[in-house]
Formats: structure tokens, C-alpha cells, sequence
């Protein structure tokens, strides 16, 4: 009777991932290092299991036997007096004094060094004889992760590596969490530069808000109050503690918790950039694709005059036009923002989202035209494919690429330039909140602020290079073997 195969477990499944995404990870030091610290319990009880093995492994008995051989043969002490004699005639030649405590201690290094390669050399080649392998840190690790029993005991111990190793099994996870600790030093990045270029700002905090009758005790004391009789090393550690645990302090002007007020600002201006680029979305790429399937017709030089126009308005005088027209003489909609009445967001939104719209819609027109004249598409044509079923399936995805990248790059500069339109309309966003402390200059709200943003544009590029995978399958089949 002939037994059925056993068919593999749940957990030996696990076991497998884990010890494949662990020897993946070994790969790469950085990896390497992250895996040896998150896990450092686990590794300190299998670093003892290497020495236990080390003891007991063939090659490094092997590396004794050979070294010991050579001593008894003379060859260490053969090596040492070639090099002193070396040493010696180099002395000689040049005409330099012959100092015999540096030549022996020279010569025995050199003879060391010489000795221990050769001893190494021997057992590695009588070792590659024998046809074994060594024992080594990395491949002890491996061969205990086999073992579902050494899983389970050092689950709970090693929780966060062998959560890393998880996450870096799902390529997606794993491009995210990279791209994520990116953004991190980005971040710091950034706060490193807004500080020094305000530290460097010829304005002073203290004069400016207490005016030019304060005395210098005044001017004094606001400058130890607020830490600014610091160094710049001690200042700007002092901004990233804050950053880190986000407490970012009070304000110089008002003395207002920056983090409370900024919270309550940001959403606003989120709120006002996200509706801008819904609204791209939705007029511009229809545009873009019409004016690429009608090229050179009057539909096409139409639209993208329209579109020409749109970019070369500045946000600033469009928003006047706009309360002069739509508010003074027409009364349709409030010339200034309410938060109670969604009307007053339409102005601001259409004033912020014109350039992005125009700039979409030209980009997605040239991007277009240039995928609807591959070979790729004539073909699918010929084959007798309906001309929508071509520009939907075939063309449209791969033209998506550059138009993400555009939608990416003006998000970021819409959510960092809002402050123009937020200033026509009375919008009590964070662009115009950092511009009002530009002028102190309030530190603490101005990194507020500019921290908020910057993690904003960082997660949204994250999402844009999820998006590149999601259009393109040669860039997510990149992603996989990476």
C-alpha cells in the first residue's frame, strides 16, 4: 500500500519565508545590522550557539592542527629573520640608523601577519578537499530558523525583527517601510536647513516683538525665556527634540502652543490643496486625452489655449477677478472663507487648482500623443481592436507615468504655495500662518509648519511610486526582485 505524501504545513510554510526573507536580508548590511539589533536577545543567544559550534567545527580544528604543524616546522621563525634581514638592508641602503627594538618589533608583525594568511590558506584548501563547509555566524542563524521549535521560543523575544522579516517578505511593504525611512532623513533634512537659514536671518526675534523701547534687560530676558542666548548646536537640538517628541514648543508672538495651532490650520490648507487636485484630475486628464485623439483640430488648439492661459494667470490677480466678479457684482458666492459655509471654499479652490489643471492637461495631451504613436498601439489597432478599447487598455496606463510625476511635483508646491491664495481669501491656513511668522522670525511655528508640510509631500510621494506600480507592470516586476 503505497502512503500519501504529507503535505506541508502552515508552519513549516512560515519557517520557509522566514528563513528565505533572512538570508535575503543578510545580503544587505544595513538589513543585516537592523535585523541583529531589533533582535537582540535572539541574537545574543545564537552568537553563544556559533561559539559553541565554532569550538566543535571541523575547520577550525583543522586551523589548529595546521598551525601548529608549522610552528613545530620552523616556518614562523624562518618568516621573522627574512624580514629582519629585509629590514635591515633597507636601513643600510638608505644610511639610516639600525635600531634593533623597531626592527623586531616590525619584523614580528610582518611575520605574524604572513604566518596567519598561510595557516589560513592551508586549511581553507584541505578544507575545500574534504568537500564541508564552515560554520559561520550567519549560517548558524539560518539553520536554527529552520527549526520550528527555536521560532516559537524566541517569538516574543524577537517580535520586532521577525516582524521586519515579515514586512521585507511583501515586496510592497518593504517599499513602503524604505521609502518611509527616507522620508524620515528627508525630514531632518529639511529642519536642519529652515533652522540654519533662521538662525542666520538678520531679524531679531526679541526687537521685533517688543518694539524698539525695550531695554536691553528686556531684549535679555526674552532671549534666555525662549533659549535663543543659546548656541546654534544647542538651538537646533533642541528643535529636533521637539520635533522627535512632538512637542514643538510655544510661539515667540502670543506664547501659543504651536502644535495645537497648527493642527487646527494644517487641515485647512489640506483641505483646500486636496479639492484643487480633485478638480485637476477631473477636468484635466478628459482634456488632455481629447485634445491627443483630435490633434491640430480646432478642438485641440482650443482647449490648449485655454489651458495657456491658465498657467500664465497669476493665483494672486485671479483671485481678485474673482470676489470682483463673482462677489461685489454678481453676489454668488462669499468674497472671504467661512468655515461654516462650503460656498466660500469654491473660489479658493478653482484659484488653486487652475495652474495644476492647465499643467495636467498639457502634460497628459503630450504624454498621450507620444503612446498613441507606438508600434505597440498601430498593432493593436490592426488587429481590429475598437479605438477605445486601444486608448483605454493599452494607451492610457502607460501614459500615466509622466502625468503622476507632474501630479506629485505640484501637489507639493501647491501645498507649500497656497499661501497667496490663502491670503486673498482670508483663509486662516498653515501657508498663510508660516508667511505671518516669516517676518519675527518665530522659529518654533515656522519648523511647525514646515514639518507638516514636508511629512505631507513625503506621504504623498510614497503613494506616487505606489501608483508607478500600479500603471506599470515592469516597474512592479522590479519591485519584486528587488
Amino acid at each position: 500500500m503505497i502512503k500519501a505524501e504529507k503535505a506541508p504545513t502552515r508552519n513549516s510554510d512560515i519557517t520557509g519565508l522566514i528563513r528565505l526573507t533572512y538570508e535575503k536580508m543578510s545580503l544587505r548590511s544595513s538589513y543585516n545590522l537592523l535585523l541583529l539589533l531589533l533582535g537582540l536577545p535572539v541574537t545574543i543567544f545564537v552568537f553563544f550557539f556559533y561559539l559553541y559550534r565554532k569550538n566543535n567545527d571541523a575547520y577550525y580544528l583543522l586551523v589548529k592542527e595546521k598551525k601548529e604543524s608549522l610552528l613545530i616546522t620552523g616556518y614562523r621563525e624562518r618568516l621573522k629573520q627574512e624580514f629582519r634581514e629585509q629590514l635591515v638592508q633597507k636601513q643600510i641602503f638608505f644610511n639610516k640608523p639600525i635600531v634593533d627594538h623597531d626592527i623586531e618589533q616590525q619584523a614580528e608583525k610582518w611575520a605574524d601577519e604572513e604566518f596567519e594568511k598561510k595557516v589560513t590558506e592551508t586549511a581553507q584548501a584541505a578544507f575545500a578537499e574534504q568537500g564541508k563547509k564552515r560554520v559561520t555566524f550567519q549560517e548558524t542563524f539560518q539553520d536554527l530558523l529552520k527549526r520550528p521549535n527555536f521560532l516559537l521560543l524566541s517569538f516574543v523575544p524577537g517580535i520586532l525583527m521577525y516582524g521586519l522579516i515579515l514586512l521585507y517578505s511583501n515586496f510592497y511593504l518593504k517599499y513602503i517601510f524604505e521609502r518611509l525611512v527616507m522620508s524620515i532623513f528627508v525630514i531632518f533634512g529639511v529642519v536642519v536647513l529652515v533652522f540654519t537659514i533662521l538662525y542666520l536671518s538678520p531679524f531679531d526675534p526679541a526687537a521685533n516683538l517688543l518694539g524698539e523701547s525695550a531695554t536691553q534687560q528686556q531684549l535679555d530676558n526674552f532671549n534666555r525665556i525662549y533659549g535663543l542666548d543659546q548656541s546654534y548646536v544647542a538651538q537646533l537640538w533642541n528643535a529636533i527634540q521637539g520635533i522627535v517628541t512632538f512637542d514643538l514648543g510655544s510661539s515667540y508672538e502670543g506664547n501659543e502652543d504651536v502644535a495645537a495651532t497648527i493642527a487646527n490650520k494644517f487641515p485647512v490648507t489640506f483641505t483646500l490643496t486636496i479639492l484643487a487636485l480633485l478638480m485637476a484630475i477631473i477636468i484635466a486628464i478628459p482634456v488632455g486625452i481629447i485634445s491627443a485623439t483630435r490633434p491640430n483640430s480646432f478642438l485641440d488648439y482650443t482647449l490648449m489655449f485655454v489651458a495657456l492661459i491658465g498657467l500664465s494667470i497669476p493665483n494672486f490677480w485671479q483671485g481678485l477677478i474673482f470676489i470682483l466678479g463673482f462677489s461685489i457684482n454678481l453676489q454668488w458666492l462669499p468674497a472671504t472663507y467661512n468655515p461654516s459655509n462650503w460656498l466660500s471654499m469654491v473660489m479658493p479652490v478653482v484659484v488653486l487648482g487652475t495652474a495644476l489643471t492647465a499643467s495636467v492637461a498639457r502634460m497628459t495631451r503630450s504624454s498621450m500623443l507620444e503612446v498613441i504613436n507606438e508600434d505597440y498601439i498601430i498593432t493593436a489597432k490592426a488587429k481590429g481592436l475598437s479605438e477605445r478599447y486601444v486608448l483605454w487598455k493599452h494607451a492610457f496606463g502607460n501614459a500615466m507615468i509622466p502625468i503622476i510625476t507632474v501630479i506629485g511635483l505640484l501637489f507639493g508646491g501647491m501645498l507649500g504655495g497656497a499661501a497667496v491664495t490663502e491670503k486673498v481669501f482670508n483663509i486662516s491656513g498653515i501657508g498663510n500662518y508660516i508667511v505671518d511668522k516669516q517676518f519675527v522670525p518665530d522659529i518654533p511655528s515656522i519648523l511647525g509648519g514646515v514639518v507638516y508640510i514636508a511629512i505631507t509631500i513625503s506621504i504623498v510621494n510614497v503613494i506616487i511610486d505606489l501608483l508607478y506600480a500600479f500603471f506599470d507592470p515592469r516597474i512592479r516586476s522590479k519591485m519584486k526582485k528587488y
